[in-house]
């Protein structure tokens, strides 16, 4: 594991450093890469394995046959989202997408100097990922396989933190959206992905009917649609979105609890919070005024027609805040002061006190 990718990892037991043989330096425990992924999962819950196994008999998103970088980047930029988000990030940035199955956005936003860790609790997801990295020559996507309720990952050392579709498969997503938001730099983004409990009801309506029909009749659905001739790819979506084990569905009131709960500002959603608003030309990180219930529930009611053919997901943005040095000590177990170079999202420590490492919570890593 080369060195920069390796000071972004840290030990899902304890949150200590690890050495150049993926041994904790705190706790000595030993974890192992393996063609090309970092190992650094512990064992989970009951429904959290369950989930695992789900996916590890179906890996999602599949890739097409005789795929090339010229289509992964092609696919991506048909969504106005993925390029205000390639937009958004600098090109020195440190990303960490938490879920990324089998690494297409990982794969899509490693561009210029960036260094983008693909982290997912699935193998065969990561292994489909890894493949296609070296089949499309992009080198600068590490993969690892962790669990968000104890990741392998160091607290407060990502510039973005990206994680879409992922919390409404978890347990406890308030729970797990905690622990994503502790791996942000102060000043970092956090972005999120997550089902509406509105805009997923055209979804839940086709469900129901080919659930009924014993899923032998499914209403129209426009994405198996479009797959319909690539094999593996069309089973993907209907095993995600037809017989998932563990699904969540979720509010804007409830996301912007969340965020503030966690040291998040809110910035804005995609699409718009704002009856008539328009995502068009609006960069992914200018604020979104609003947040009064009433303009956000009729927003939401509106993303039925907008994202109801394709599941209801929506994105949330906010950004962490920067942190007193009380509140870095409660969270940390040794704190590290950021100085960020104006005009980027770069961060760079400048002073550091060590205390116990009974939190498991780790400074950012020096770049």
């Amino acid at each position: 594991m080369d060195g920069p990718a390796l000071s972004l990892f840290a030990c899902p037991r304890c949150g200590g450093r690890l050495d150049s043989e993926m041994a904790c330096v705190d706790c000595a425990a030993i974890y192992e890469e393996m063609d090309g992924i970092a190992g650094l999962r512990l064992p989970g819950d009951d429904r959290t394995e369950r989930v695992r196994g789900f996916y590890m008999e179906a890996p999602f998103p599949g890739y097409p046959p005789r795929d090339t970088i010229d289509w992964l980047r092609a696919r991506a930029e048909r969504s106005h989202f993925a390029r205000q988000l390639d937009a958004a990030i600098p090109t020195d940035a440190h990303i960490v997408e938490v879920g990324c199955g089998t690494g297409q956005m990982s794969l899509y936003l490693a561009r210029s100097k960036r260094i983008v860790i693909a982290a997912d609790l699935c193998r065969a997801s990561l292994a489909l990922g890894r493949a296609a990295a070296q089949r499309l020559g992009i080198d600068q996507v590490r993969f690892v396989e962790t669990d968000i309720y104890c990741p392998g990952l160091r607290a407060g050392a990502f510039d973005i933190v990206y994680c879409s579709g992922v919390l409404h498969h978890t347990p406890d997503p308030g729970k797990a959206f905690g622990e994503l938001a502790r791996l942000a730099r102060p000043g970092g983004l956090v972005i999120v992905g997550l089902y509406n409990r509105y805009a997923r009801l055209p979804h839940r309506a086709r469900r129901l009917v080919a659930r009924l029909s014993g899923w032998r009749w499914f209403p129209p659905d426009r994405v198996l649609a479009d797959r319909k001739g690539q094999r593996e790819r069309h089973r993907a979506w209907l095993q995600d979105q037809y017989r998932h084990p563990e699904e969540h569905r979720h509010t804007l009131a409830e996301l912007r609890r969340w965020f503030a709960a966690n040291g998040i500002d809110y910035v804005r959603s995609v699409p718009s919070a704002l009856v008539g608003g328009d995502d068009q030309y609006r960069a992914l990180i200018d604020p979104e005024e609003g947040g009064w219930w009433l303009e956000d529930l009729l927003a939401q009611f509106g993303w039925m027609a907008s994202l109801g053919g394709e599941g209801g997901l929506f994105i949330a943005v906010g950004r962490a805040r920067e942190r007193a040095a009380d509140d870095d000590e409660r969270q940390l177990p040794f704190f590290t002061a950021l100085r960020a170079e104006p005009g980027s999202l770069t961060a760079h420590p400048v002073a550091v006190s060590n205390d116990s490492l009974q939190t498991g919570k780790v400074t950012p890593p020096p770049r």
